[in-house]
């Protein structure tokens, strides 16, 4: 007869005490690999706040509509500055700057360039964001010209981009470039947050004058304005229509501009210089081609040149006028005439993504939004200005993604289409890939990404603000 497993009353009693550790241990287990593997996710992870790993939004609409939902605050607080604030300030500048400066006057500046955020009045921000929010529907805001006035304001629409950036909370921001400081004296510039294309086009003429007059007695009265006279600090001026009444008592800051404008129509002598100021991209009024849509839209591009626009310009636009009689009606070659409309702007985006070459002569200045058109949409620019300041000369290459054309060439019959045909498919395909890489550069985004044009702009002013605060 077999024995019986004898169990004794103390093992008995061990038993739920051994599965009670047991059972802890394997919990303990399981944690510790769930936090390994939360801690990797973390390290990872380009992105301080994992919400921002999402594709940025490049949408102006779009990121309007959220930074004032959930950005703007209800009221905003006006700071005054004593006399005695102002002297304390003066001296700490000063010390600050005769420390860098030491031994040499044009001292290098380093990242992260340090930005103060000028907290102005919400009739220079604030309202005038909300007023555009609440206008941009009517169909019946039109320019002279018949251009939609939301879409110029969106092509100019640098200063909102940049500000929204630099006065984004740290953890949702990406740039290293630039930071924003809370103290004057820490300050390698002063930004000026003034909506000046959206108060041109959306006031009334004396009330948007009687604005800037306001906007100027503000900023001028600043400590750091008077300290300098304006050297040190960066003012949006995008439109070339914009601010024009007051613009010339503000010469002194660094201006951010479409381009220099050589023909003299919109920018006094005296006024701009290269040597100080900016040249920033328009914003695209199309939507970019990506790398998918580069290879599906490849064997469709039989067009060899497009161009899609308002045929007759101003001053040096005029060449538009002699360009479009010399190649109307040739074979390959589509012009149309259109505007920045909804529907044009449907037309051009589908114009640009069947063509290989896209013409960009000179507008009512050397520029065009229409180059930015054509770099998201993979379409090669053929670039007819004389002129032409690009924006990021000195960081980008503009030979990799563009042709460019002297107007007397241009204007030989014949020339400039012998000219594109005798292009190779290998070196278009090279061009191609380029404007793939190169977009990048041209499209603001919220948030702004690095090497994107909020990025740029700051490499450029690193590299010409030790210049700009000597410029006389």
């Amino acid at each position: 007869m077999p024995s019986k497993l004898h169990i004794s009353p103390s093992s008995r009693s061990r038993s739920p005490i051994l599965l009670l550790i047991l059972s802890f241990l394997a919990i303990s287990l399981l944690f510790l690999l769930f936090s390994l593997s939360s801690s990797q996710t973390r390290i990872l992870s380009p992105y301080p706040n994992p919400s921002l790993a999402l594709k940025p939004e490049t949408s102006f609409l779009a990121s309007l509509e959220d930074f004032l939902a959930e950005k703007a605050p209800r009221s905003s607080t006006v700071l005054q500055v004593t006399e005695e604030e102002l002297t304390e300030l003066d001296e700490k500048i000063f010390m600050r700057e005769s420390e860098r400066a030491y031994g040499d006057p044009y001292y290098p500046l380093e990242f992260p360039i340090r930005v103060y955020v000028y907290e102005m009045p919400r009739k220079f921000t604030y309202d005038l964001l909300w007023l555009f929010r609440n206008s941009y529907r009517e169909t019946d805001n039109l320019t002279s010209n018949g251009s939609p006035v939301h879409r110029l304001i969106e092509q100019h629409s640098i200063d909102y981009w940049l500000w929204a950036d630099l006065i984004a909370p740290e953890s949702e921001r990406l740039l290293k470039s630039v930071v924003r400081v809370r103290r004057q004296e820490e300050a390698d510039l002063f930004y000026i947050p003034f909506f000046t294309t959206i108060s041109f086009f959306l006031l009334e003429k004396q009330q948007c004058k009687a604005l800037y007059r306001e906007a100027l007695k503000w900023v001028t009265d600043q400590p750091a304005w008077k300290r300098s006279g304006g050297r040190d600090h960066i003012l949006p001026v995008h439109h070339p229509w914009s601010f024009k009444s007051v613009r010339r008592y503000m010469k002194n800051a660094i201006w951010l501009l479409p381009d220099m404008d050589s023909t003299g129509n919109w920018y006094k002598p005296g006024q701009v210089f290269l040597e100080k100021d900016l040249i920033l991209p328009y914003v695209p009024n199309v939507d970019l081609c990506d790398a998918k849509c580069l290879s599906e839209s490849e064997s469709k591009r039989n067009t060899l040149l497009f161009f899609r626009g308002r045929l007759k310009r101003n001053a040096g636009g005029k060449i538009r006028a002699k360009l479009v009689a010399e190649l109307s009606g040739a074979d390959g070659v589509v012009i149309e005439e259109g505007t920045a409309g909804e529907g044009g702007k449907a037309a051009a985006q589908i114009g640009m993504r069947k063509s290989i070459f896209c013409l960009n002569p000179a507008g009512d200045t050397p520029s065009s939004a229409r180059l930015f058109d054509a770099i998201v949409s993979g379409c090669i620019p053929v670039i007819i200005s004389d002129e032409l300041e690009l924006p990021f000369e000195g960081i980008l290459d503009y030979r990799k993604i563009a042709l460019f054309v002297s107007s007397s060439n241009a204007m030989q019959p014949g020339w400039l289409l012998k000219f594109l045909k005798a292009i190779s498919p290998a070196q278009i395909r090279e061009m191609r890939r380029n404007l793939g890489q190169y977009s990048r550069h041209f499209l603001y985004s919220s948030p702004a990404q690095s090497l994107g044009p909020e990025d740029l702009v700051w490499r450029m002013v690193c590299n010409s603000l030790s210049v700009a605060k000597n410029f006389t």
